[in-house]
């Protein structure tokens, strides 16, 4: 006679909740939309939880909540992740008056063309930059990483009794960071901002410590509860994303120029792209078309205007773009 299995465990105090990472164009750049003084004072993902009774669908009642508390309606959107760590409960408990409750998130990633005009209170287009500002090298190494990040890092892999070690704990750091001649991975921004969460150099490990004075100046805006994160995971999918998906063509018009989907296209890797390379590239993928048709503009050589085309996808793989860096 086989044992008898325990009986499973019930939570009496466990709520579904939704998140969205919604990112869009503007001005060929993505932004990310967040709101603000709903449930708290710091910036967060549009949430809310999901009602078995009132929603048939976790995405339909993802897209009730979003429309809610932004006016924005959402298009494309696809699973991101679950999240479900202990102590993550607010802001969702605040809104929902479930103080106490395990709050286990379904994270779902969005993208759209246009950042439209959004009409809730406090929504806004933000730049991830804001809440990553070691992500952006367009312009060169952010001065924050060897001025700041690497020597608190450095300090920290150094503390007696590390759990794993020393040596394990550097080799995060100089992976992640890029440091000591490394190159720099786009794709880890999750495994960097966990990093610093570790370490305690972010505002929200000091926050669910219990003591928000110690965190570290030049680290970025805060976010609610664990939004942070859930919008790190959403960065380094979409970033590994543009290389095996043609996903970068959901931000941008109807028609564009090569220049406006270069600039989307470095933007979302956080680094400059060799132009001649990457059009060489675009070329051989075959995604775009030239219309015939010219921007306007004033002064200068108006470029001409570009469109995705969609059949490229059903005539073979579909493969992302090639991001070529400019040395």
């Amino acid at each position: 006679m086989s044992p008898s299995r325990p009986p499973l465990p019930v939570s009496k105090g466990l709520v579904v909740g939704l998140n969205a990472v919604i990112f869009a164009s503007e001005n060929s750049e993505p932004r990310v939309l967040v709101t603000q003084g709903l449930a708290t004072p710091e910036a967060a993902l549009p949430f809310g939880p999901f009602d078995p009774d009132a929603h048939r669908t976790f995405e339909i009642g993802l897209r009730e909540w979003v429309r809610g508390q932004t006016g924005f309606e959402l298009g494309y959107v696809e699973q991101l992740y679950t999240f479900g760590d202990r102590g993550r409960e607010a802001p969702l408990a605040a809104l929902t008056g479930t103080a106490g409750a395990r709050v286990i998130s379904l994270g779902y990633l969005g993208l759209a063309r246009e950042a439209r005009e959004l009409s809730g209170l406090g929504a806004r287009w933000a730049s991830w930059n804001e809440f990553f500002p070691w992500e952006d090298h367009r312009h060169g190494r952010p001065p924050v990483i060897d001025e700041l990040l690497a020597p608190a890092l450095r300090s920290w892999a150094d503390e007696a009794g590390a759990p794993g070690g020393r040596a394990a704990r550097l080799e995060r750091v100089r992976t992640n960071f890029a440091l000591d001649g490394l190159v720099w991975n786009e794709e880890r921004a999750l495994d960097r901002y966990e990093l610093l969460y570790e370490a305690g150099l972010v505002a929200e490990a000091a926050r669910d410590q219990g003591e928000p004075e110690r965190a570290a100046a030049g680290t970025g805006q805060i976010m609610a509860s664990d939004h942070r994160r859930i919008l790190a995971t959403a960065i380094s999918r979409l970033r590994g994303k543009v290389k095996y998906r043609p996903v970068v063509f959901e931000l941008m018009g109807e028609t564009f120029t090569l220049s406006e989907l270069q600039r989307m296209v470095e933007g979302i890797a956080g680094f400059a792209l060799h132009k001649q390379n990457f059009r060489r590239a675009l070329d051989r993928a075959g995604f775009v078309e030239g219309t015939g048709r010219f921007e306007a503009r004033t002064g200068g050589r108006p470029a001409e205007l570009y469109r995705f085309r969609k059949e490229a996808i059903s005539a073979g793989p579909a493969l992302g773009l090639a991001i070529p860096r400019l040395k």
